[in-house]
């Protein structure tokens, strides 16, 4: 047996589940259904039926993997290139790009089926157009073509909450592009303060992030700007009287801590502030629909 046969023995044996898993991002997918689950729970004033809930979240989650893996493929070369991704399935080869589309094939045919089957025609259609958002039109085109890719391509992205919505529904409401408005408004200073952590990398793998085309002040700038943009969004369902008195205090207080991150990270120009932003992104967006859930319950 010669040397490549026998490395490619190897490579066959050493795939396993857990490659597979990998390839659907289950984190990011687990925080798309925490945001599906919100936007179902919101659509009505009591508890929405297990099937909907049940097939509803399988179905987005099943084409939300198939959206990572294409994700996995067509940025295999550039995965090689950074720490965090070099260890991806399709870039060390564990996993061929052929069976790996083949995967996306079947999870996104399956999701599709059980959506239109069991939850309604309007939110499998505005499933599969979000997740062809992402995995080929930003991760495509727009992640190598403009320092904008995460503002344009963050609509894709911020759907899961209308999709769990309109699961319930079977209709759009504003109330529901209202919690859409809120996570594209929270994308930029999130993915941006991660950039600034990870600018090297970014300039390494040639992908245009804000901070390696226009530097870590111009970013620093706008992520201020987008975090008070985000604050003004974050308080329209009081506005609009979706929300009440919890909702409008947790915002608040959760907005200007997210304000002292971006004017700490503005005025110090530190990596280590950028990370703790990041960071706090995260549990700021978490804690957000925390309150917009108390709120609901409580006053309905």
């Amino acid at each position: 047996m010669s040397y490549k046969q026998e490395a490619a023995g190897t490579a066959s044996v050493s795939i396993s589940w857990r490659d597979y898993l990998e390839l659907t991002k289950p984190k990011v997918v687990a925080l798309m259904l925490l945001t599906a689950v919100i936007g179902m729970l919101l659509a009505e004033p009591g508890l929405p039926g297990w099937s909907v809930v049940l097939f509803g979240n399988l179905g987005i989650a099943l084409l939300a993997g198939s959206a990572a893996v294409v994700n996995h493929v067509v940025d295999h070369k550039v995965d090689t290139l950074m720490a965090r991704t070099k260890r991806r399935p399709v870039a060390t080869g564990r996993v061929g790009t052929v069976d790996a589309l083949a995967f996306a094939a079947t999870l996104g045919l399956g999701g599709m089926v059980i959506l239109v089957w069991q939850v309604n025609m309007l939110t499998a259609w505005l499933t599969l157009a979000s997740l062809v958002g992402y995995a080929v039109i930003y991760t495509l085109f727009l992640k190598r073509a403009t320092p904008q890719n995460i503002v344009i391509g963050g609509l894709a992205g911020a759907m899961p909450p209308l999709l769990g919505w309109t699961a319930v529904t079977g209709t759009i409401d504003g109330h529901a592009l209202l919690l859409v408005l809120i996570i594209f408004a929270w994308t930029p200073p999130h993915f941006w303060a991660l950039a600034i952590h990870r600018k090297e990398e970014y300039a390494k793998a040639d992908i245009p992030m804000l901070p390696v085309t226009h530097g870590n002040r111009f970013t620093e700038f706008h992520i201020l700007l987008y975090t008070l943009m985000l604050i003004a969004v974050s308080l329209m369902p009081v506005a609009t009287g979706m929300s009440g008195l919890i909702y409008l205090v947790g915002a608040l207080v959760l907005g200007l801590r997210f304000l002292q991150y971006s004017v700490r990270l503005w005025r110090g120009d530190d990596r280590r502030v950028a990370l703790a932003t990041f960071k706090y992104s995260i549990t700021y967006l978490m804690l957000l629909f925390v309150f917009l859930l108390v709120d609901h319950f409580i006053y309905f």
